[in-house]
């Protein structure tokens, strides 16, 4: 009986992630030029027709990503995004904000990273929170998903008040983080911008850089489309504190859907958590000894953990229902043009 239970609720799960809306929250999405601008290797950068949808691609000369035109002060941040297929070890796609070229010693920092794999084996995603630099205290936890992410694309979207930060993907929270007076300046405090990227993180990204980019599946290319910045817009070199401009911003976001945890939002984390969490710096004793301030360790949670924070049994990843079947493919896939067409 126990065991009907766990597979009916890793199904329940797995449906809620089963299709993705149009819309986000019901939020009307932005063209790419309505808020954002490439900001390195512009010509991996390639723009559909009506501005909706964007790809980035890493190839053997260069990355490249872009980055939103104005800081923003708490609010909703998201984008639909499509991940390379096939052999991507070493590859990373990344979706986070940061002011770290404003405040290079004393950045925040809210991260979706998506870290590829061998072929066979599934993307895993990471989600980090880095507040006043506190690059040495990272909060990182990883997750398998419970859909292919080469297949079509998925909502990922982060929500940032002065009180809490969620992490969605398809509108299901996966980690929501609350800020307590002990994380001190590790809560993100400073307006900051939004970025994509895709690059080489040969040294690290793929079982510690065992297995590195293979630029024989090159061009590497993810898509990203549905934009939503709905935050308080600053402008860089604005002086007045943030937190006097955005009150009417903050109070909006506060009464929102996105910004409401239920009931039926909780049940749901603890879902995808229990099932899919394959590592969890809370449980990591090795890294750190000291339990973090915002860590609510369940004794049930934790026994599903070691104590260097990998979960004991690694979540399954989803069989990937589409490879390549040549390198044309995939060169062609990147040089598409968004009417159907190859590009001369």
């Amino acid at each position: 009986m126990k065991a009907a239970t766990t597979i009916v609720a890793v199904v329940i799960v797995a449906g809620f992630f089963a299709v993705a809306s149009p819309t986000v929250f019901n939020v009307t999405p932005i063209s790419f030029d309505g808020g954002y601008t490439p900001l390195f290797g512009e010509r991996n950068i390639v723009r559909s027709p009506d501005g909706r949808t964007v790809k980035i691609l890493l190839n053997r000369h260069s990355g490249s990503g872009f980055i939103s035109s104005a800081l923003y002060y708490h609010g909703l941040f998201s984008a639909s995004i499509k991940l390379p297929s096939d052999y991507t070890a070493g590859v990373v796609v990344a979706f986070y904000m940061s002011n770290g070229d404003i405040f290079e010693k004393n950045h925040d920092e809210l991260d979706f990273e998506f870290l590829g794999n061998i072929k066979g084996k599934q993307w895993r995603i990471q989600t980090n929170v880095y507040g006043n630099g506190s690059t040495s205290r990272g909060r990182e936890e990883r997750y398998q998903l419970p859909f292919d992410p080469t297949a079509e694309a998925h909502h990922y979207s982060i929500l940032w008040t002065n009180s809490s930060i969620i992490f969605y993907i398809d509108e299901i929270p996966i980690r929501e983080v609350v800020r307590t007076a002990e994380m001190g300046g590790d809560f993100p405090s400073k307006p900051m911008s939004l970025y994509a990227t895709i690059w080489d993180a040969s040294n690290w990204a793929t079982s510690g850089g065992k297995y590195k980019v293979n630029y024989k599946y090159a061009p590497f290319v993810s898509a990203f489309s549905n934009f939503i910045l709905k935050g308080c817009r600053l402008d860089p070199i604005q002086q007045l504190p943030a937190a006097e401009q955005c009150r009417l911003a903050a109070a909006e976001t506060a009464i929102s859907d996105y910004a409401t945890m239920t009931v039926e939002k909780r049940v749901a984390m603890q879902r995808f958590r229990q099932h899919y969490m394959s590592y969890s710096f809370c449980y990591d004793e090795l890294r750190y000894p000291k339990v973090f301030p915002d860590c609510k360790v369940a004794e049930s949670e934790k026994d599903r953990f070691w104590n260097s924070g990998d979960a004991k049994i690694q979540p399954r990843a989803v069989v990937r229902r589409r490879r390549w079947n040549s390198r044309r493919d995939r060169v062609r896939s990147a040089r598409i043009d968004f009417n159907g067409h190859d590009e001369e």
